[in-house]
């Protein structure tokens, strides 16, 4: 995953509120490379990131009640990022999600759209794509399928 952004892209206001607050993004992917690429990116912009390879060992871990903002892959094994986002609903901790997916689908995207997903982004996807999901993740905006 390429990403290019300047720390210009991300709104100061969203950045000072995420650094006051110690606002902790998750990111869960099966694929190391995009974990890593994406916890580079939300670093350089100030972000506390921590990285999961699985759904199963987010939900096993103590970072889960300090997480701000998810970010997870649609298809990972075990359980999807979809399936994930359900099963937090259902624990009563309902997290901000961004899911990304190199396998766009429209049902899907329109189903988890509908069930309160903040952000649907198809990989690759842009540095400034993922800074603005971020952002109305942080901010509790409405559900987009990403940025245009």
């Amino acid at each position: 995953m390429a990403v290019h952004a300047s720390p210009a892209a991300v709104s100061n206001r969203t950045l000072e509120a995420a650094l006051s607050n110690n606002v902790l993004i998750s990111v869960i992917d099966d694929d190391e490379s995009v974990r890593e690429a994406t916890r580079g990116l939300l670093r350089s912009f100030g972000f506390m990131i921590e990285t999961f390879p699985s759904a199963l060992d987010f939900l096993g871990s103590p970072r889960l009640h300090q997480t701000s903002c998810l970010i997870a892959d649609i298809h990972m094994p075990a359980m999807t990022g979809l399936e994930l986002h359900g099963r937090l609903v259902e624990l009563g901790h309902a997290i901000p999600t961004i899911l990304i997916t190199a396998y766009p689908d429209e049902s899907l995207r329109a189903r988890a759209l509908s069930n309160g997903v903040i952000c649907h982004l198809s990989k690759p996807f842009g540095a400034d794509e993922l800074l603005q999901c971020v952002h109305q993740a942080l901010g509790q905006g409405t559900s987009t399928e990403g940025p245009s």
